[in-house]
Order: structure tokens, then C-alpha cells, then sequence
């Protein structure tokens, strides 16, 4: 059964940093590229980053380019998102989300379901003073 748990989301002040993981199970993770999407308040689900399952090709949104970092460790099946420079815009439920198998390179630059096949169950961010 896959499954993918996110955590290391919380509280946190403008500018401040957080890390968030998101812990693979029931697959062979470094055949799948993988995904972060995030769902702010009252908006539907926006893409954050993509990573090729190599690790050796990311994808970043504009509004996160030069302050997240995706990255990934196949040897611990897990998928990380640094972020830094975090703006009350970025309070969000942040989920990360498998590929399809065979799933395009670049990434689509936005979020559409039918790119990937499991979502975790989503860690909450929360930016504010």
C-alpha cells in the first residue's frame, strides 16, 4: 500500500524557515518523481515544486523560486521541502503528492489532479506574527 505522511509543518513567524518531510511507503520511490502542492485558505490547490526521481531535476513555482528548496533522499524514501523567507502568503495545507508513472518533464506549472496517483494527508503551515 503506498503511503506518504507529511510533517513538519507549524507555526511560524515572518521570514522564519521551516522544513517539511514527507515519508514514502509501499513503492519504490526513487522510480517517481514527486511533488509538493499546497491549498492556502479558501483557494483551491496550487503546485509549490516538482523533483524528477533522481533528484536530479526540479521545478519551482515563481512565488517560491529562490526561497523553497525541494529535495529528496532515496536511501530514507523521503521527500523534503526547505523553506525559507516564509510570508504570511504562504499559510497553507502543504501536501506532497506521487507522480504518475511516465508523468512529463518539465512539470505542468500548475496543479492538475490527473498528474498524480497519491497525496498524503497534509501537514499545515502557518506564517504569521
Amino acid at each position: 500500500e503506498v503511503q506518504l505522511v507529511e510533517s513538519g509543518g507549524g507555526l511560524v513567524q515572518p521570514g522564519g524557515s521551516l522544513r517539511l518531510s514527507c515519508a514514502a511507503s509501499g513503492f519504490i520511490f526513487s522510480s517517481y518523481a514527486m511533488t509538493w502542492v499546497r491549498r492556502a485558505p479558501g483557494k483551491g490547490l496550487e503546485w509549490v515544486s516538482t523533483i524528477t526521481g533522481g533528484g536530479g531535476g526540479t521545478s519551482y513555482a515563481d512565488s517560491v523560486k529562490g526561497r523553497f528548496t525541494i529535495s529528496r533522499d532515496n536511501t530514507k524514501n523521503t521527500l523534503y521541502l526547505q523553506m525559507t523567507s516564509l510570508e504570511p502568503d504562504n499559510t497553507a495545507v502543504y501536501y506532497c503528492a506521487r507522480n504518475r508513472a511516465g508523468s512529463r518533464w518539465p512539470p505542468r506549472r500548475s496543479y492538475l489532479g490527473e498528474d498524480y496517483d497519491h497525496w498524503g494527508q497534509g501537514t499545515q503551515v502557518t506564517v504569521s506574527s
